[in-house]
């Protein structure tokens, strides 16, 4: 019996303790020039007094323990101290009154600055402001119900250390605003790799698309979810078990020095299906020689491009770096001690669960020690290790309509926000007609979410990707561009065009700051005001027939059309009634473009930037920003 009246007693101090959630929290950046909420839990009917900036407000908790108190607006300033009593007191430190973005979407906008480090050091180095800060949203999803809180989660500002954690895309467009208006900026995190956009719609939105719905109901208790998770992890487990016990490289330990006298050679970087092996599932070993002089400095670096799929990687037989999956750069840096004067070794383990594996090309393959650059691109030694059936396919249960909202957004509800940036669309290219209809579901959501009507949307377009196409073909991610074109008419939004900014060869470019910059100047003249800022490259407008040319009228001309690169015009493709699209010629006259092949005598369709990557389309304005793709016919 006095166990149980302890348990209750203990149990009813801590129910009667503030407790907040972990967005309002030290160093928290609130926004400026509207009224905030302060809110969280306590005991049934305690009253909660909130001190800041010398005033105090109250509030009492309702029955289910919950309680809400509102700010009045406050201007643009800090840091400052919020004092909240209770049973309890808690004082909050270290808070600025700024703008608050949401940084959400699927792995462009989740992608770190850890992994565009190399890329931007300098920029790292000089990230010292504790006006720029991001809160970092968990890596979460639930089906049952919409979430109250995260599970972790806390302001950090932007130092050399802390950024590294930062969203690329945001950061640097939290830099570009910072700099233009000196407000502190405030980044919320919340993006999963992978994600589609029905995972970030509420259990209402979705019943708009029937099938989504039916695949929601289906995870909404969880049971399904647990079993295939289990089975997942089962099998997934078993395969990489049976990889390493009948890996012949790992029994011999082929890491070290090993005759290879009867090992194949292949060109690195390629694939191994393009080979003898052919389409060969396991793993497979790969032995390099190079020769080193005057090894002076403390820190050496290998980089090895994209390795499809996981890679163990050895220098003189000792290990310096693994990654697990296909889509990281390859850097890892080692003490120079590994390395001696002469011959050396490099030894690469791949594991390939699925498809094609090995070495993306178009990547650097070097060893770098100090002014030293081996160049690791050539002729390789290789044989199998392990060959194994395909690892079959999971079932990305984190992906499932629904979850994401209710565990990475539907916490946020009571935070004022100044705008959302979407980095997305890659995980919907299969089904590109459908994205307008999801993403004008996903923003009135929010918005709701938000009680903002007008709360800005910024989205960044489809980057370009894949290897280009000799002649004009049909695309999914140019489909997928123009439905991202169409959210446009979605009042109070804006969109970056980046298919100058991508990699044919790596679904994860790396140029960011471009990213950033360009949502940065949709920002300054949707959100911000700028009203004569050029934010965008040109913008198709309308089209006629003057004979067998088109003539093509834009807007955002900026200070004139230019042709990027040189004189020529590229990227544009016309058919005539039959539909079938060919290469066409185009001029810039003045604001126009006129498009013709003299071989279609009465053109009606046109398309620009057309791929899934238009490497050579160059329309640009002369404020140095591309033209979004289109297509359009003759009415």
């Amino acid at each position: 019996m006095k166990k149980i009246i302890l348990a209750f007693l203990i149990t009813f101090s801590i129910n009667a303790q503030i407790k907040l959630p972990r967005l309002i929290s030290d160093g928290m950046i609130l926004q400026r020039d509207t009224k905030v909420n302060i809110w969280g839990w306590a005991s049934a009917n305690e009253n909660i007094e909130l001190d800041f900036k010398g005033k105090k407000y109250k509030a009492t908790t309702s029955e289910d323990g919950k309680w809400s108190i509102q700010l009045p607006s406050q201007k643009a300033g800090g840091p400052f101290e919020m004092t909240l009593k209770g049973i309890n007191t808690i004082v909050l430190k270290n808070i600025l009154f700024g703008d608050v973005w949401l940084c959400s979407g699927q792995s462009n906008m989740e992608l770190s600055m850890d992994r565009l480090k190399d890329k931007y050091k300098d920029e790292i180095a000089k990230s010292q402001n504790s006006n720029i800060r991001q809160f970092l949203v968990p890596d979460e999803y639930y089906f049952e119900k919409e979430r109250t809180d995260f599970s972790s989660g806390s302001w950090v500002e932007a130092n050399p250390q802390n950024v590294l954690q930062f969203t690329g895309v945001g950061y640097f467009f939290a830099n570009e605003i910072y700099e233009k208006y000196k407000v502190p900026i405030g980044l919320i995190n919340s993006a999963l790799g992978g994600s589609p956009a029905e995972s970030w719609i509420n259990e209402e939105g979705v019943k708009k698309f029937p099938e989504y719905d039916q695949e929601y109901l289906k995870f909404k208790d969880g049971k399904l979810e647990k079993q295939i998770d289990e089975n997942d992890r089962k099998v997934s487990s078993e395969w990489y078990k049976l990889v390493n016990q009948t890996d012949l490289g790992l029994k011999n330990k082929w890491k070290n020095e090993t005759d290879v006298s009867n090992w194949k050679t292949m060109n690195i970087p390629s694939y191994w299906a393009d080979g003898e092996l052919g389409n060969t599932n396991g793993s497979v070993w790969f032995k390099k020689e190079f020769t080193l002089e005057n090894i002076k400095e403390n820190q050496a670096k290998v980089i090895l491009g994209r390795i499809v799929d996981a890679d163990s990687v050895f220098v003189n037989g000792q290990f310096v770096g693994t990654t697990s999956y296909q889509y990281p750069p390859r850097i890892y840096s080692f003490n120079s001690s590994l390395l001696k004067e002469g011959k050396n070794e490099i030894t690469i383990r791949v594991i390939n669960n699925s498809g094609r594996g090995g070495f993306v090309a178009d990547k650097p393959y070097e060893l770098i020690l100090g002014d030293q650059t081996i160049d690791l691109k050539g002729s390789w030694k290789y044989t199998l290790g392990s060959k194994m059936q395909a690892l079959p396919g999971q079932t990305f249960v984190r992906w499932k309509p629904v979850g994401l909202y209710n565990a990475m957004i539907a916490p946020l509800k009571n935070y004022p926000l100044k705008g959302v940036l979407w980095y997305q669309g890659e995980a919907n290219t299969r089904k590109p007609a459908e994205y307008f209809p999801l993403m004008e579901t996903l923003i009135s959501n929010w918005r709701t979410l938000f009680d903002q009507e007008k709360l800005p949307f910024l989205l960044v377009q489809l980057p370009n990707f894949m290897e280009p196409k000799p002649i004009p073909v049909e695309s999914y991610w140019a489909a997928l561009r123009e439905q991202q074109s169409k959210v446009l008419e979605i009042p109070n939004t804006g969109m970056a065009v980046a298919i100058d900014l991508g990699e044919w060869n790596d679904i994860h470019p790396l140029n960011k700051s471009d990213v950033g910059k360009r949502l940065a100047l949709q920002a300054r003249k949707l959100v911000y005001g700028e009203k004569k800022l050029v934010a965008s490259g040109p913008v198709f407008k309308s089209m006629e027939k003057k004979e067998e040319q088109l003539v093509l009228s834009f807007t955002d001309l900026g200070s004139g059309l230019m042709s990027k690169g040189g004189n020529t015009l590229n990227g544009f493709a016309i058919a005539g009634p039959d539909g079938k699209f060919v290469w066409a010629k185009a001029t810039i006259e003045g604001d126009k473009v006129i498009v013709w092949n003299n071989d279609i005598h009465n053109p009606v369709k046109l398309r620009y930037a057309w791929a899934d990557n238009p490497f050579n389309a160059n329309l640009y304005n002369k404020e140095n920003l591309p033209a979004s793709p289109f297509e359009a016919d003759l009415k």
